[in-house]
Order: structure tokens, then C-alpha cells, then sequence
């Protein structure tokens, strides 16, 4: 019976060890991944009784290529094949209604946004999914500016500080971590957790969990406590809430198949022209990636 015990012990813990996995990126040069991105942004104001709410969404396509695997990781170029952004006010109606590539020459918005088409930018991507470098996103943005018809110098600037923010370099590396860093630095066996974090405009600490792996799908869902703290000129925004992911990954390349990224926030926005009075706001968010072509 001893023997027979410990027999069952041994099966039992050879298992635990051949049923653990090295969760990573497999990437070979010149690979190629194209990203459909869907998001909507649900951002609520509530003051005096009444309640504002402005709606952003965004779609477009994004282009990952392989160029070559370095120490650790690989070299990756990013580039948006195609970009389109819509903001609307409950009270003021549309706001925004850009399609990149399509270019109108009364409308300054549709210059900057088709300059960052097929321009591309180079990342150095950590076999984790963490990415350690973006180059080539502060001359985008430079481009993008100079695309806005502006001439002299100081409206310029004024206008690369604001796209800064969104596409420069550490802009768009934190934005992107989102959708690459989800990977462990351990082998993992199923059900395992791990975490990892993330700055940027939306600072998240998440606690990942690997739910299964069949038919070379690797399916491991997030969750994640995250704090956004945003100041700019005009407005400032402090928020906090969660966050929930679910992803389907292919085992093999460790690459995305299909994301999709729920959060809620609240907390306390001002804005300079209401003298700084504190207004409670809610943001709801939610973003879909999918491979279309690989």
C-alpha cells in the first residue's frame, strides 16, 4: 500500500512538471500580424443633477512585422494601416468625425491623423510581451504636426506637446503594453497566476491567470486594479477602478489571436474654465483587438 502511495505521489508530481509551460513570443523575421482595434470610451459628468456624457470611439488597423529576433526579444515595427476617430456630446452633438484616409483639404484633423498612416515605428519587443523601446514616435508626431498647415513655430510646438501625449515614443508604449504584455517570466502550469504592471496615462497592476491551452490556443484572462491620473492645460482627471482581460493567444508564435479589455473608472475631473470645481466622473471603457491576418 506504501508503494503503491508512493508510486501515485511520484505520477502525480511528474505530472505537475510536464504540465508546465514557457509562456513567450516565438517570432521569426518577417512575420507579419495585422490588429483590428475597436474601442469605446464612455465618459460621464455629472454637475448640478444633470449628467454630460461625451462618447469616443476608435477603430482602425495595425500592422506588426518581425524584423529580426535581438538578446531576449525581437525588433518589431508598428505601423497603422488605417485609423478613424469619432467624439460625441450628449449635449453638443458630434465633435469629431475622422477617417485617415480620407483627406480633406478644410479639415486640418484629417491632414494630422492620414500623416501617421504607413509611417512606421520601431519597437524592441521582450519575449514576455514588455515593451522596452519605441523609436521613431516622436518624428511621427512631428510629421503629424507639420501636416496640420500650422506656420509659425509656437502654435507648432503647442500642437506636438498635444500629440505627444498620444503618439510619441512612451505614449505609444504604454498604450500598446496593454496588448503584448501578458506573459509570465516563470513557467506556469493551468490555473497559475502571475503579475505584472504598467505606467502611462492608465497606470495598471495586473494579476493574470492561464486558464487553458487546447488545439495550440492559449486562453488566459487579467484582472487588474488601475488608476488614471491625467493633467493637461485644460482639464485634470483622477480616477480609479478595474479592469478585466480576456485573450486567446496562438501557442505557437505567442501572438494575439483575440483581446478583449473592459474597465470602470470613477473619481474627480476639473476643468480650468469652471474654476477648477470638482466634478464627478465616471469613464467605461471597452476594446477589442482581433488577428485578421497573419
Amino acid at each position: 500500500m506504501k508503494r503503491f502511495l508512493f508510486l501515485m505521489v511520484c505520477i502525480l508530481c511528474n505530472t505537475g512538471v510536464f504540465g508546465q509551460t514557457t509562456l513567450q513570443y516565438h517570432l521569426k523575421k518577417g512575420d507579419v500580424f495585422k490588429i483590428k482595434q475597436d474601442a469605446e470610451q464612455v465618459i460621464t459628468q455629472e454637475l448640478d443633477g444633470a449628467s454630460h456624457e461625451i462618447t469616443n470611439h476608435i477603430d482602425g488597423v495595425l500592422e506588426f512585422k518581425v524584423l529580426g529576433e535581438i538578446n531576449n526579444g525581437y525588433e518589431v515595427t508598428l505601423t497603422f494601416k488605417d485609423l478613424n476617430l469619432k467624439m460625441s456630446s450628449s449635449i453638443q452633438g458630434e465633435l469629431m468625425n475622422v477617417k485617415a484616409k480620407e483627406v480633406k483639404e478644410e479639415d486640418m484633423q484629417s491632414k494630422i491623423f492620414n500623416t501617421i498612416l504607413n509611417n512606421p515605428v520601431k519597437i524592441v519587443l521582450a519575449k514576455n510581451g514588455n515593451i522596452l523601446k519605441v523609436q521613431g514616435g516622436d518624428s511621427l508626431v512631428s510629421k503629424m504636426a507639420r501636416a496640420s498647415g500650422l506656420e509659425d513655430e509656437f502654435s507648432i510646438n503647442m500642437m506636438k506637446t498635444s500629440l505627444k501625449n498620444e503618439f510619441g515614443s512612451e505614449a505609444l508604449s504604454n498604450s500598446y503594453k496593454q496588448m503584448t504584455f501578458i506573459y509570465p517570466d516563470k513557467k506556469v502550469n493551468i490555473n497559475d497566476k502571475w503579475e505584472n504592471a504598467y505606467d502611462g496615462k492608465l497606470k495598471t497592476a495586473n494579476t493574470w491567470t492561464l486558464k487553458s491551452i487546447v488545439d495550440n490556443k492559449t486562453k488566459i484572462s487579467g484582472k487588474a486594479k488601475v488608476l488614471m491620473d491625467i493633467t493637461d492645460a485644460n482639464t485634470s482627471m483622477k480616477l480609479s477602478g478595474t479592469q478585466t482581460t480576456t485573450v486567446t493567444a496562438d501557442t505557437n508564435s505567442g501572438f494575439i489571436i483575440n483581446m478583449l479589455v473592459e474597465s470602470l473608472t470613477s473619481g474627480m475631473s476639473t476643468m480650468t474654465q469652471m474654476g477648477g470645481e470638482e466634478i464627478p466622473t465616471t469613464i467605461k471603457s471597452k476594446i477589442t483587438y482581433e488577428l485578421i491576418k497573419k
